[in-house]
């Protein structure tokens, strides 16, 4: 079954509708490069976990985002279920690599509701590439 996907002005949904082990490329979720395009500079990443049933996170939840631009300086906040489970500046670059803690994940899941929401702030307008992002939660 395909994931959903939904694309509002600085905001990116996807539920999942089962967990898919490895390195999963935004491209394979469903996104194309020309409508990953962040023109205030914020974005709102939303990966809903919501009733995929059981499932085994990697040991190291990891996401990459990748940028055309070349960025002097990111913040990215990530948040699951609404708590703060990180908060991280990257300095230079044309992608930011987030390792998550799988056990902190995994002590605020719920039953039915589950998302990781990554905020990220960039100094410019952002051009994001679909396949060269990726995120890694299941194995």
């Amino acid at each position: 079954m395909k994931n959903i996907v939904e694309i509002n002005p600085g905001e990116i949904m996807i539920k999942f509708n089962e967990p898919r082990a490895g390195k999963l490329t935004f491209k394979d979720l469903g996104l194309e490069n020309d409508e990953m395009f962040i023109e205030s500079g914020f974005l709102r990443l939303v990966f809903d976990l919501e009733g995929i049933g059981e499932h085994d996170y990697y040991s190291v939840p990891t996401v990459e985002i990748a940028y055309k631009e070349n960025m002097a300086e990111t913040r990215w906040v990530c948040e699951f279920n609404d708590e703060e489970i990180l908060d991280k500046t990257d300095h230079h670059g044309h992608s930011t690599v987030i390792l998550l803690s799988k056990k902190k994940i995994e002590a605020l899941e719920h039953r039915h509701e589950n998302k990781l929401v990554i905020h990220a702030e960039f100094p410019e307008k952002a051009h994001l590439l679909a396949e060269k992002s990726y995120i890694n939660l299941f194995k």
